[in-house]
């Protein structure tokens, strides 16, 4: 393959480049995470305390969390800190993975991954500072009156830090749906109009979601669902006006009838359709046409280095036969070759045996007759 020919960049890279790369990468976002875990840890406690306050906000008076664990205190914060470190990290490591896998990628697609790891990121913290705002204190407020009379409410903090990982990531991952929502729109996997006609299946889905990551209440079911809907919606706006915005989604009924057909006479009525018909077919074949061709264009342009045209491709394939052909002659000459060497082995070794087998008959004959010969004179003495 030609280097020009590569779309992305100007030269191709070998494996071991690749794996060079993939580690450079790799140490960059460990040593982020490193870096960040250890200016956090210091303030392990506080982070926690902060952490915690929207559940010892509704705690009794008279108590508090506890350690169940014997090395609950220490590593509760410790783990605090490594996953809150990955999450400020989380950034820079998907710039580490942009940066991995911008070669294979062509100029517009590079643009869109900036806006795109921007929106990812800002969306992830968002939701996980809506968890902490907005759901804690609703949802533990909740389950703090609902305690039976004579039960103590006093939490493991490892288990609350466990509940807060788990929501934060959940609330997380559920603002991201207008970035995926927008992903599948650019790229032609589904029209904003299918996916606006779905919609009573995506609102079940994300009670259904919320339902399965959040703890079972009605309250943070609810908070996480509803955002979510309202996210694909705004996903589904933003969507279909950067499709209209790029000329890519052609309305295909754009006929507008200033009189209703049903009152009008019935030829008149007919021909109408048929203009509108033949209309609409027109429009299509011809966006066809010109997405048929710039997409040929486009190919063209994209692999035009790996095809020489000055060669005859029927002469070239003539020869490749004639070289096949001249190979399998070859071979079975070879084959023959073998064969008949092989059976002149077989003959000169029935003939060695054939030869054996007559000596041996000879001296036997010999031996007799000499036998004979002595035992005659023998007799005539006696």
């Amino acid at each position: 393959m030609s280097d020009s020919a590569l779309p992305p960049q100007d030269k191709e890279m070998t494996l071991v480049q690749h794996l060079l790369d993939l580690k450079t990468s790799l140490t960059r976002g460990i040593l982020a995470i490193i870096v960040v875990f250890l200016f956090l840890f210091p303030f392990a406690n506080e982070i926690y305390t902060y952490i915690a306050e929207p559940l010892t906000r509704y705690l009794p008076e008279d108590t508090s969390m506890i350690a169940t664990e014997v090395a609950s205190p220490f590593l509760t914060p410790f783990k605090l800190s490594f996953v809150l470190a990955i999450y400020i990290a989380m950034p820079f490591l998907l710039y580490q993975l942009w940066r991995f896998i911008a070669p294979a990628l062509y100029s517009h697609e590079k643009q869109l991954i900036g806006p795109v790891l921007f929106f990812s990121s800002f969306l992830f913290y968002s939701g996980g500072a809506f968890a902490y705002y907005v759901v804690f204190p609703l949802v533990f407020g909740f389950l703090s009156t609902t305690a039976p009379e004579g039960v103590t409410i006093a939490t493991d903090i490892a288990a609350y830090l466990d509940f807060v990982i788990k929501m934060f990531f959940a609330f997380g991952m559920a603002f991201e749906v207008p970035i995926i929502t927008v992903l599948l729109i650019l790229t032609g996997m589904v029209r904003a109009e299918k996916l606006a006609h779905a919609r009573p299946y995506i609102v079940v889905g994300a009670f259904v979601i919320g339902m399965l990551l959040t703890p079972p209440d009605i309250i943070s079911q609810t908070l996480l669902a509803v955002p979510m809907w309202l996210l694909f919606e705004l996903g589904l706006l933003i969507g279909g006006y950067i499709v209209k915005k790029r000329g890519l989604d052609k309305d295909e009924d754009d006929v507008d009838y200033d009189e209703d057909p049903y009152d009008m006479p019935e030829s008149q009525a007919g021909q109408q359709r048929a203009q509108a018909t033949s209309s609409t077919n027109s429009q299509q074949t011809s966006t066809t046409q010109t997405q048929t061709s710039q997409a040929i264009q486009e190919l063209d342009q994209r692999y035009a280095d790996q095809v020489d045209d000055d060669l005859d491709w029927d002469d070239e394939f003539d020869k490749i036969d004639d070289q096949m052909r001249k190979l399998e002659r070859e071979y079975q000459a070879r084959k023959d070759q073998e064969k008949a060497e092989k059976d002149a082995a077989e003959q000169g070794k029935k003939e060695d045996n054939q030869n054996g087998d007559t000596s041996e008959t000879a001296e036997k004959s010999s031996v007799d007759i000499a036998d004979d010969k002595q035992g005659k004179p023998d007799n005539q003495k006696s």
